[in-house]
């Protein structure tokens, strides 16, 4: 004999996607280690210590001894720390208005009842457009239209 086992969507289980986050942490150890190696190069090597110190500007300095690094890559400072201040206020706009579907750049402009995202046309399961494919979302709309089932049959059994 087979079993069979019906499932009932009427009540919702608490489905959330997997968690993944990729492969931040090997990205992480790779860039450590990347870093750790170039200064352990130049520390050991003194060929190469005398080539970065030559051309970072810290080796036959004009009136001081760091007047070359100064006028010269160490003037960069300034600008790539306002560039990056640019950066990360523009991302934070952008991800601010974005379609909360993880790796959407879309904007969002629909909000999911029952729910804090707000969606693109291509994963709101409202909008016509045949994309709505993550699980996480559906589930807690899902979960909103039970509850608002539920409401309704309370109020006309009342």
């Amino acid at each position: 004999m087979t079993e069979t086992t019906s499932t009932s969507n009427t009540e919702p289980g608490e489905e959330f996607p997997p968690d993944n986050d990729g492969n931040k942490s090997w990205w992480l150890i790779g860039i450590v280690v990347v870093v750790v190696a170039f200064i352990a190069v130049l520390i050991i090597s003194a060929g190469i210590r005398n080539w970065f110190a030559l051309h970072t500007g810290v080796l036959k300095g004009g009136p001081d001894l760091y007047y070359n690094f100064w006028s010269g890559i160490g003037s960069d400072i300034g600008e790539v720390t306002l560039i990056s201040a640019v950066g990360i206020g523009v991302y934070t706009g952008v991800r601010k208005v974005n379609c909360h579907s993880k790796r959407c750049w879309r904007i969002g402009h629909h909000p999911l009842e029952g729910t804090p995202y707000i969606l693109c046309r291509h994963h709101h399961p409202g909008v016509p457009n045949g994309g709505a494919t993550h699980e996480h979302i559906l589930s807690e709309h899902r979960k909103h239209k039970l509850a608002q089932a539920a409401e309704q049959r309370t109020r006309t059994s009342s």
